[in-house]
């Protein structure tokens, strides 16, 4: 695989990863919450969660693609975690302004 198309594959698996807890009403993917639906807090915990496993992977792909890993500071992770929640902007977006007002029977405009 060539190192462009593996940070395609990598932006494409982050983006989907960070729409995941918008999409599934599970906790984790496995648990049902006790009350009717999964709170944003939940959602959030697992937009963390998930934003930990795809660096996981990013060092994987760049120690196999490099050799090793290359060091890096605070601002970088700030980035990359900002640039995941824009990442996740989509998945809100169908949550909580598309879909919710839908299943309220809120009349549209």
């Amino acid at each position: 695989m060539s190192p462009a198309a593996g940070v395609y594959l990598l932006l494409a698996i982050a983006f989907t990863m960070a729409n995941l807890p918008f999409v599934f009403d599970r906790i984790f993917f496995v648990l049902k919450p006790r009350t009717a639906g999964k709170g944003l807090g939940w959602r959030l915990l697992e937009l963390v969660l998930l934003y930990f496993v795809v660096g996981g992977l990013a060092l994987l792909l760049e120690a196999q693609g490099h050799g090793s890993v290359y060091a890096q500071k605070w601002e970088f992770y700030a980035t990359t975690f900002c640039l995941f929640l824009v990442f996740g902007f989509p998945g809100f977006v169908f949550r909580y302004l598309w879909h919710a007002p839908r299943k309220a029977g809120v009349p549209r405009a």
